[in-house]
């Protein structure tokens, strides 16, 4: 029994020195998995999607998503260059890309700074402001590091759970109470990260707020947008089994950092 409580104070530990902070809002976040490590698995899986799907080029909408990025990229680049953190974004290699996909309303940023945007979201986004509201957000969650902090919850989901099939002195039993084990904590594990999914996505609108508006993108665009996507998506689930917040939720949050936002806007 002592090696069991040894290993969930192992875990313990592991939460208290695998931290960090997320950037411009301050909120502490696990990491326990290095940058140096995610990357380059992000940018095969990323050369994988581009592989297997039909990227676009030379049309006027990929041009704007290019242009959008790179615009938000050097803006991003030049505040944290301004605030004497330049090394925060050591690694990072920023791509932007649109794939064709009409029925996919979405875009995504892997870690490290690789972007795809759907031609099913350009709809929604209507012109480069539109563009701009999506690309940062998710310039955002890179920035901000949610991928590596999902994987570092996951990694020590992992590690609780084997400690606590220790302490209940599980670990070599039976395959049913071995399976039991794992649904219960996997269906408290799931809905934490019901709860944190919410969170980043709310980080990522702030973040992105302000990034958009350094790049000298009306935020103002920003509330916009979501009541496009509000228009257009049909029936949302209820927010409290979402993984994101509700689109009432979000233009409610954003307009409530709308200020500290055009703040960046007019100082671009």
């Amino acid at each position: 029994m002592k090696y069991a409580w040894r290993s969930l104070f192992f875990a313990v530990t592991i939460i208290l020195s695998g931290c960090a902070a997320v950037p411009m809002t301050g909120r502490s976040q696990l990491s326990l998995v290095d940058n140096d490590e995610i990357f380059p698995m992000s940018f095969k899986q990323y050369e994988q999607v581009k592989s297997e799907n039909k990227v676009i080029k030379g049309t006027t909408e990929s041009q704007m998503i290019e242009e959008v990025g790179v615009r938000m990229q050097v803006a991003v680049e030049k505040y944290f260059e301004n605030e004497g953190k330049s090394e925060y974004l050591d690694g990072y290699a920023w791509e932007f890309n649109l794939i064709e996909n009409d029925e996919t309303v979405n875009a995504w940023c892997m870690p490290g700074g690789k972007v795809v945007f759907y031609t099913g979201i350009l709809p929604i986004c209507e012109n480069e402001e539109g563009i701009a509201v999506v690309m940062g957000h998710e310039i955002a969650h890179a920035i901000a590091n949610h991928g590596r902090e999902r994987m570092s919850q996951q990694k020590m989901s992992n590690v609780g759970l084997t400690a606590l099939a220790v302490v209940l002195g599980v670990g070599g039993g039976s395959a049913i109470t071995n399976e039991m084990i794992m649904q219960s904590a996997g269906a408290a594990t799931s809905l934490g990260i019901l709860k944190f999914s919410r969170k980043h996505e709310s980080e990522a609108d702030k973040m992105g707020l302000f990034f958009m508006a350094m790049a000298g993108y009306d935020p103002e665009e920003a509330p916009e947008f979501w009541e496009r996507m509000t228009s257009g998506d049909g029936q949302s689930p209820p927010e409290f089994i979402s993984t994101h917040p509700s689109h009432d939720t979000r233009i409610k949050d954003l307009n409530k950092n709308m200020q500290e936002a055009l703040t960046y806007y007019h100082a671009h």
